[in-house]
Parts: C-alpha cells; sequence; structure tokens
C-alpha cells in the first residue's frame, strides 16, 4: 500500500458530486480492500480464536436474548411456538441493527484516530466510512450465515425470498455510509459527538421494533417508529427471512432514493467540512 507525501493539503479539491458516492469507492476500491482486512484482522489479533471470534459472538449473543427475554421472560412473536422460533425471529433483526449500531458507533473516532491520514499525507479520507461500512457488513454477513445454519437445523431450507436480503441491507448501508461521513466530520470538531452516540445507539435499540412489532405500538408512537431509518428494513427483513414474503417493490424503490440522498448529503458534508480539520487536530 503505496502513499504519497503530500505537498498541498489544502489546495486540493474535493469532489462532493451524487456520482461522488460511488465514484470514490470505485477509484479506491483496492485500498478500501486492504483496509477492511486490516481492520477485520486486527480486531482479533492476540485472541485465541482470531476471526472465528466473529461467527461465535452473534451465536453467544443470541443465546442470551434466548434465555432472557424467550425462556425467562416468556416472551413470544405472534406464531411463533417456542423459544428457537423466537430466537429466530429475533435474530433476524438484530443483525440489521447490530450492523447500524456498529457504523454509528465508530462514526465519531473515524478521523480522529487517524491524525496522520489528516496532517502528513496524501490520503483520500472519504474513504475511512467505507472501511468502517465494509468492516461491519464482513460480521453482517457472518452473522447471517450463522442465522441461516440456525434455521436451516430448525425448519430446514430458508424460503426463497431470502435473496431479497442484499435488497434491504445495501440501502442501509447507503445510509450508514452518509451518517459515517457526517459524523466523523463533525467529530473532529466537537469532541462530545462520541458520548452522544453511545446514547443515541441505546434508544434506538430501543425505538427499533427488535423486540416488538410497529403493529402492537399505540397508533400515535408508530410515527416516531417511522422515522426511524431501521423499522422499514427490519420489518422487511422478518417478512423476507421469517414469513417469505417479498419486500414490495414501491417501498423498496422509495427506500433506496431516501438511502442514495442520504449518502449524498453525508458526502457533501464531509468535503465541505474537511480543509479545516488539520488545524483542529
Amino acid at each position: 500500500m503505496t502513499i504519497t507525501p503530500d505537498t498541498s493539503v489544502h489546495s486540493r479539491s474535493h469532489p462532493a458530486s451524487p456520482a461522488e458516492v460511488l465514484g470514490s469507492f470505485w477509484r479506491n476500491r483496492e485500498l478500501i480492500g486492504q483496509l477492511v482486512r486490516r481492520d477485520v484482522i486486527g480486531r482479533y489479533r492476540g485472541s485465541f480464536m482470531g476471526v472465528f471470534w466473529s461467527f461465535v459472538h452473534p451465536l453467544l449473543m443470541l443465546a442470551v436474548y434466548t434465555i432472557v427475554l424467550g425462556h425467562f421472560l416468556k416472551t413470544r412473536w405472534a406464531g411463533s411456538g417456542n423459544d428457537l422460533e423466537f430466537s429466530l425471529i429475533l435474530f433476524s433483526g438484530l443483525i440489521l441493527f447490530n450492523f447500524f449500531s456498529e457504523c454509528l458507533s465508530r462514526a465519531p473516532q473515524l478521523v480522529l484516530a487517524n491524525p496522520n491520514y489528516v496532517k502528513k499525507i496524501v490520503f483520500p479520507l472519504e474513504i475511512l466510512p467505507w472501511v468502517a461500512v465494509g468492516s461491519a457488513l464482513f460480521h453482517t454477513a457472518v452473522s447471517l450465515l450463522a442465522w441461516g445454519v440456525f434455521y436451516l437445523l430448525i425448519h430446514g431450507l430458508p424460503h426463497w425470498t431470502i435473496v431479497y436480503v442484499p435488497l434491504l441491507l445495501l440501502p442501509l448501508a447507503m445510509i450508514s455510509l452518509g451518517c459515517s461521513w457526517l459524523i466523523s466530520a463533525a467529530g473532529v470538531y466537537v469532541r462530545d459527538i462520541g458520548q452522544v452516540m453511545s446514547v443515541v445507539v441505546q434508544a434506538l435499540m430501543f425505538l427499533s421494533p427488535l423486540f416488538y412489532t410497529v403493529e402492537s405500538v399505540a397508533p400515535g408512537f408508530r410515527k416516531v417508529l417511522m422515522a426511524n431509518p431501521l423499522t422499514y428494513v427490519i420489518e422487511q427483513a422478518r417478512a423476507v427471512m421469517i414469513a417469505g414474503i417479498a419486500p414490495g417493490a414501491f417501498g423498496l424503490l422509495i427506500y433506496w432514493l431516501v438511502s442514495l440522498v442520504v449518502a449524498w448529503l453525508g458526502l457533501v458534508w464531509f468535503q465541505h467540512t474537511r480543509d479545516g480539520f488539520a488545524d483542529v487536530m
């Protein structure tokens, strides 16, 4: 991985057109791949089981939720007959929530943790959120694999509608990317954002339909739930993974369009504020 010394950091232009959302990824795809690989491996370096923890961890969390919510508290979904079926339904939503929450939790430190990239070298800073999202996607893919194995042991082959999962996950990745661009840039100037995001992530867990359905809450509160970017994708993920129901084309199209707008606005903010990073850091 070769990086050239920078002699004119503040004089460089920082494109922020809608096409640049994917354009920056395509130009730097090899570098992003290397950084994602390093990030994933580095997270487990020194541990006995290494990357295998990425498979074990979601299973352990699933066991905890199943025992506490399904067995002790006797929480049930409509149509679920036992703790194992409850676990499958719960886990399908948690996979997507964990992906989004990981991106949000890491976002405030993405630039702050890499001062050398900001001050001393020519480096496409806009790819740092791509690296975080790519790492989170890896762990999400492993969790989906664990869910698939679990489903196979209980029910057999999953519904064919599971092929829609990538179409739900990719726009969520774009929303996560846009939020990461915005939060990582703001975090350089306002260091308290890291503390705020920890509270936001906890609030999102209870404001997302993870442990309940949208229909089970009061009508007035549903408007709050629908403003949550996770609500639609979690509900649709359960539909395609558990019920075997394909998502509606119109709703999916709107979700894709919203995700691209969020990603673009996040990039605009990041590119507009990045010239001041070196001065603040």
